[in-house]
């Protein structure tokens, strides 16, 4: 290949394959794909060593995407459960799966799941060093932490969250500004614990150019962390947030230049009236880098919910800017999610993404809808179950309470509106109480 990655080969002119993939499923002319790829807001995540991909755009135009969290852990470590969590999340559209992996067969897994998945694969790598070298957090070295990298891109990982963002002078703005919830990344809690224990810089971010040449080597997309996303409605939009987000708007400029592709994390925790803001700041300041966001979760009171309390999120954040959305389960803040709880996520997560997609007119998007609409109107119930984002849900419920009349339901019978409009406007006679 003469070009190193995405970023580069459009910068250059050349059409990848998977600029052809994208701008085919997209509907997108391929010169603004181009461009847009060229400029930094589409990211197409594709590690070179990722043979199984089925390659997708996050940005600018596209449809929103979203992303299921997986992996093993060491009070679950068990590989096979989470491998049957893949196929479903496959199965289910997910475009994007991150493995989250701290304890155990990590690198075994995670060979497995690049090879087995035509989604997008992320990692945390900070979640398996410690695992990985076997020692406390604080001994891990700079080097030692460029090296765990190293290993997720020559394994085939298309994009990593890297918390880079929560440098000394980060760090600082956080120690002056007392939150509720502190600081609730699991990754950005790691790397200042280590920066406090070392009193040293992040080395993500003292060695930020050695980190973007391993990208830019293996075509990893770098998915800047938000190590101080606000883990609580009351933390959201503070200082912390806030200077967090322009050290990352000025980490995308540095990543560019090295033809490197970004995607920038964001909330977090949020009440509905500030995520519009939020959207809007984070493009301007991060120069309208693809934006991935978890949630974001609009009322901290809903345990066993969530899926809902960010599913109404993440279809205002989407709306208003927001391309990738990170599913939350019924499990978050509880446990780990088994497979009916994935399965809800990705639910929830897609039809926010969806109804997003129609707020931002993409291209065949509310298609989809008339075409449900249509044969609710006919009373198609065939169309009906093959047009449902859950097929299998859709039919159990129906199955689970026959009417009696075939063209009705058990909630409305012979008075439903959709059989007495079609009877009425075909100049039929209409029985409610008669047999027939």
């Amino acid at each position: 290949m003469n070009y190193s990655t995405q970023m580069d080969a459009a910068r250059k002119g050349i059409v990848t394959k998977e600029m052809e993939i994208v701008a085919k499923e997209e509907y997108m002319d391929i010169n603004i794909l181009m461009e847009r790829v060229a400029n930094g807001s589409i990211a197409i995540p594709a590690n070179k060593n990722h043979k199984s991909l089925s390659p997708k755009g996050v940005g600018q135009g596209l449809s929103t995407k979203i992303n299921v969290n997986l992996g093993i852990s060491k009070d679950c470590p068990d590989i096979e459960p989470e491998l049957e969590k893949v196929k479903k999340a496959i199965e289910m559209k997910a475009e994007a799966i991150m493995d989250l992996s701290s304890f155990g067969k990590t690198e075994e897994f995670r060979k497995r799941l690049v090879e087995m998945s035509s989604a997008m694969i992320g990692t945390v790598p900070i979640y398996d060093a410690v695992g990985f070298y076997d020692k406390e957090l604080k001994d891990i070295t700079a080097k030692e932490f460029l090296d765990v990298v190293r290993k997720h891109a020559i394994d085939g990982v298309d994009f990593m969250t890297i918390h880079a963002g929560i440098n000394k002078e980060t760090a600082e703005v956080f120690k002056r500004n007392k939150r509720l919830t502190n600081i609730v990344s699991r990754g950005g809690s790691l790397m200042y614990a280590w920066m406090q224990l070392n009193n040293a810089e992040n080395p993500f971010f003292e060695y930020y150019d050695e980190l973007l040449d391993i990208c830019a080597e293996y075509d990893v997309t770098l998915s800047l962390g938000d190590a101080l996303r606000p883990g609580s409605i009351n933390d959201a939009s503070d200082a912390c947030q806030i200077k967090e987000l322009i050290t990352l708007g000025e980490l995308t400029k540095r990543a560019w230049e090295k033809n490197v592709q970004i995607i920038i994390e964001g909330p977090g925790h949020m009440a509905i009236d500030e995520i519009q803001a939020n959207m809007l700041l984070q493009k301007r300041l991060c120069h309208n880098a693809p934006f991935y966001v978890l949630g974001p979760i609009v009322t901290d009171v809903a345990p066993g919910y969530d899926h809902i309390t960010s599913a109404i999120g993440g279809a205002i954040a989407a709306t208003y800017g927001a391309d990738f959305l990170c599913y939350v389960t019924p499990a978050e803040h509880l446990r780990l999610p088994n497979l009916e709880d994935m399965k809800e996520g990705i639910i929830a997560s897609r039809i926010a993404a969806h109804a997003a997609d129609i707020a931002k007119k993409i291209p065949k998007a509310r298609e989809w809808d008339n075409k449900m609409s249509k044969a609710r109107a006919d009373i198609d119930w065939e169309t009906m179950f093959k047009l449902s984002m859950d097929e299998e849900k859709a039919r159990r419920y129906r199955k689970e309470s026959m009417p009696e009349n075939e063209d009705t339901c058990t909630m409305c019978g012979k008075m439903c509106a959709m059989r007495t409009m079609n009877k009425i406007m075909a100049g039929e006679d209409l029985n409610i109480l008669r047999e027939a």
